[in-house]
């Protein structure tokens, strides 16, 4: 599946040629400009900008961290860039609308949620390809999604229909979905797999659902448009951004409790944590900008121009997302 255009990479190779001297490449998604910003870490400075497929929301490193996966989702395409220096390495094509991309624990399924077209591609993954299992309608908007710690079942958030649904990988069959409330977004799994939380964009809180149970058993207030996650890398607390009340929470996730808030201005979105934890990048959809936050102070310390409608955040040195 994957496919190799001589001519564009050679062009992009050239453009983004001093970015290999720079030891940590912050990449950004810019989803209104069809593009992706690379940063330098240490200084703020932009290296360099690739043109990619029409709306890049997410992104994601392969299980093997050789490669970073760019979801374009109306470029109908995955590209590939080093994960350190942001150099293309290639592409995916005719894969329809990804918008939210995961693996599952085991790295035996690759789950695509086509939010524009109300479906979930579920692949099957060797550790080189791709290979369609089944598409799977759902009833409207999939959007994020979080895996059992045994890869046996994904959970997909449902914008439109405010909804949660369950799916069986092994059989690619929706086992169970739940109501929960208005826009859910963002959904993450506790570090103890015993409970989902769901990022409620069309108001103000986390959705606390056991998942074996299927109820939601407490709502955490957050702030209006709730609506992402990143855990802090200490197995225990869990990072929110409210794009509306222009925040970010942290949650612990044993006590179920908001503990600590972030003013951050202009509606933050994905995350990426520094891997001693310390700085905290958040995109800003509304203002063209990416926050750097320091976390012990709570405090931006610095704002970055990028493109349009900034997404997706990633870089090679991140704390790790449990």
């Amino acid at each position: 599946m994957l496919r190799r255009t001589g001519l564009f990479f050679a062009v992009l190779f050239c453009l983004l040629a001093g970015a290999a001297a720079h030891a940590n490449v912050v990449v950004v998604l810019n989803s209104r400009d069809a593009s992706v910003t690379l940063l330098d870490q240490a200084t703020y400075q932009e290296l360099g900008s690739i043109p990619v497929g029409k709306e890049p929301h997410h992104l994601m490193s392969t299980p093997d961290n050789k490669s970073l996966i760019v979801a374009s989702a109306m470029g109908n395409e995955l590209l590939l860039l080093d994960p350190k220096t942001g150099r293309p390495q290639g592409r995916i094509q005719d894969v329809a609308d990804p918008y939210q991309i995961g693996f599952s624990p085991d790295q035996k399924w690759f789950v695509s949620n086509a939010l524009r077209l109300d479906h979930v591609d579920i692949y099957q993954y060797d550790g080189k390809r791709l290979n369609l299992a089944r598409r799977l309608p759902l009833a409207k908007l999939p959007s994020h999604m979080a895996f059992s710690a045994d890869s046996k079942t994904v959970f997909i958030t449902q914008q439109g229909s405010d909804q949660v649904s369950a799916i069986d990988l092994a059989t690619q069959q929706v086992k169970w979905t739940m109501p929960v409330g208005k826009l859910p977004a963002g959904i993450t799994m506790t570090p103890d797999d015993k409970y989902l939380l769901v990022g409620i964009m069309g108001s103000d809180y986390v959705e606390v659902i056991d998942w074996r149970a299927q109820k939601t058993v407490k709502k955490i207030k957050a702030g209006e448009g709730t609506h992402n996650f990143r855990a802090m890398g200490d197995k225990r607390h869990v990072f929110v951004s409210n794009r509306v009340a222009n925040t970010i929470n942290i949650i612990d996730q044993k006590t179920l409790e908001n503990v600590g808030t972030i003013d951050v201005p202009g509606g933050p979105d994905c995350m990426e944590l520094t891997d001693d934890g310390k700085y905290l990048w958040a995109t800003l959809r509304w203002v063209k900008k990416v926050a750097v936050i320091d976390v012990a102070a709570k405090k931006v310390i610095r704002m970055i121009p990028v493109g349009r409608s900034p997404h997706g955040v990633y870089f090679y040195n991140r704390a790790p997302n449990t």
